[in-house]
């Protein structure tokens, strides 16, 4: 996520081909910016083919979205629709051999599936931007941690060891229906709270109070 498109010097652009040179990733846009610094005023989807403009000062909470690519951009969308879509078909072979034989691009349900292996494989990384303190962007962002990144129905199995017995150890599956288990991690001391402890579930489920 390339955050603070809004502040003066930023740039889309030289941010991605820095990915590839300082990190030596292989980053592959599914957004383009439309503006930068203080022209900075939304955000063209290169997935769903969308153009997302934000309206006034409201932090990001409303925008429009619009079938038309904003004027001056259709070149450079042209480019990056289509280096995205090279990208993505590469992930799977049925959807591959389908957009070589009729040169026509996947839908948007296929498009997401194979960004999603491509993601999980780490072939490439989407990249998204906007400004997070203005809340511009925000919500494409939480769309793609859903589209793209893993979650826990995808992970194997969690193996512990019985807190009553170390010798034993515990297999959960991760999901809600399991016993619970979970790790805590920190713990912090609020004068007006009291103690806080953090954790993290990895199956099973606890309620407040419990």
């Amino acid at each position: 996520f390339v955050n603070k498109m809004d502040r003066m010097g930023a740039d889309f652009y030289r941010d991605v081909q820095m990915m590839v040179d300082q990190l030596g990733c292989n980053p592959v846009p599914i957004q383009l910016p439309i503006g930068a610094a203080a022209t900075f005023k939304g955000i063209y989807d290169l997935v769903n083919m969308k153009t997302l403009m934000w309206k006034g000062d409201e932090m990001g909470a409303k925008f429009d979205v619009l079938d038309e690519i904003p004027e001056g951009m259709e070149d450079l969308v042209e480019e990056y629709r289509e280096k995205l879509v090279e990208k993505a078909v590469e992930q799977d072979e049925e959807v591959l051999e389908k957009y070589l034989e009729t040169g026509e691009a996947p839908s948007v349900e296929d498009l997401k599936k194979c960004i999603r292996k491509g993601t999980l494989a780490f072939s490439f990384v989407p990249v998204l931007c906007g400004t997070a303190f203005k809340n511009k962007g925000v919500q494409p962002l939480l769309d793609a941690v859903v589209d793209y990144l893993p979650s826990p129905l995808d992970l194997p199995p969690t193996k512990g060891k019985n807190p009553k017995d170390e010798e034993e150890e515990l297999v959960r599956e991760n999901n809600t229906e399991e016993k619970f288990s979970g790790l805590a991690f920190k713990v912090a001391t609020d004068p007006y709270i009291g103690t806080i402890t953090f954790f993290r579930i990895y199956s099973g489920k606890v309620k407040a109070g419990e």
